[in-house]
């Protein structure tokens, strides 16, 4: 491999993709899940590290030598890597994606990268119906979208820079405001919009994802937790989640379902979410975090479509 491209990929799947296209350049691979879990804006840093660690383990049960190896590792290579004609960034259109993309982009402006960044991005492909992941393009799908690659501007790193720091900060609010604002992300702003929705509903004190969880299991014939895995996987649009963040997300849905006859079914609360009925915003309320921000510190209005700061008065239970 030469050192005139370095390029930085959401994972080993893509990785092994384009080794098999034989690009030119070295290959750096960015393993982590950012969109979930404390994130000090100094991608890097001790603190960084020592937060991501605590929270993947308590959370995921990944230890803290499996972190350091898969990602504390490439990240110190990423660092000591000098004199690239290019930098490609290679991430999805999802949310999950672009966090880590956002992350990338703060790490090489905070570490002096002054090679120009370019960006490949799967989503819409002409003639075919739905978004694609760059792992499910054709080779000569890949090899066209690294050939169309976006280069960007020292706008576009500084907004790039910007939602991440909104994101590690308490900030979810301004963060909403960049939804109506244009840029070379294309997806970005569909993005943000899934992360507000993360965000409880402030009638029901479920998020978005988590009920429609529920409406798949009230919709069809399923008949297991693996199967409504894959449905929700399948169903989850901006998100980009994987396995086990579904997995972890519906295990805490239990109290609104159950399993008879050999189908999952939903119980009389998990009912009242789909009807309204009722707000289990106290019963579901923990310390769970999205970067800066606690989860449940805020309020998802979806008839106004904005977020309010949570107060004991405003989630009663009915």
């Amino acid at each position: 491999m030469g050192n005139s491209v370095l390029h930085i990929t959401n994972g080993d799947n893509l990785t092994t993709r384009l080794e098999s296209l034989n690009l030119k350049g070295d290959i750096i691979v960015w393993r982590e899940m950012l969109c979930e879990g404390p994130t000090p804006v100094e991608v890097g840093s001790q603190s960084f590290f020592e937060s991501r660690k605590k929270f993947l383990s308590e959370q995921y049960k990944i230890s803290p030598s499996d972190y350091e190896e898969k990602f504390e590792h490439e990240l110190g290579k990423l660092a000591t890597l000098q004199n690239y004609e290019k930098i490609v960034l290679w991430f999805e259109f999802d949310l999950f994606c672009h966090i880590n993309m956002l992350a990338a982009i703060s790490y090489l402006m905070q570490h002096h990268k002054t090679a120009p960044i370019y960006m490949v991005c799967s989503g819409w492909v002409k003639g075919l119906a739905q978004l694609k992941a760059l792992s499910d393009l054709t080779d000569e799908q890949l090899a066209m979208h690294y050939t169309n690659k976006l280069a960007l501007t020292q706008d576009d790193l500084t907004v790039a820079n910007h939602i991440w720091k909104l994101y590690c900060e308490e900030k979810p609010i301004e963060l909403k405001a960049e939804i109506s604002k244009k840029s070379n992300f294309n997806y970005l702003s569909s993005c943000i919009r899934a992360h507000i929705e993360r965000f409880p509903n402030i009638n029901s004190g479920l998020n978005t994802l988590e009920t429609n969880i529920l409406k798949l299991i009230d919709l069809h014939q399923i008949t297991g937790k693996s199967q409504l895995c894959d449905y929700a996987l399948n169903y989850q649009g901006y998100y980009g989640y994987g396995d086990v963040q579904i997995e972890n997300m519906i295990k805490t849905l239990r109290p609104f379902y159950t399993q008879k006859n050999g189908v999952l079914q939903l119980t009389r609360q998990g009912n009242q979410v789909l009807e309204g009925a009722t707000n289990f915003y106290s019963i579901l309320k923990n310390d769970f975090q999205f970067g800066g921000t606690r989860k449940y510190d805020y309020l998802y209005d979806p008839i106004n479509h904005k977020l309010i700061k949570h107060s004991e008065n405003a989630t009663s239970t009915i």
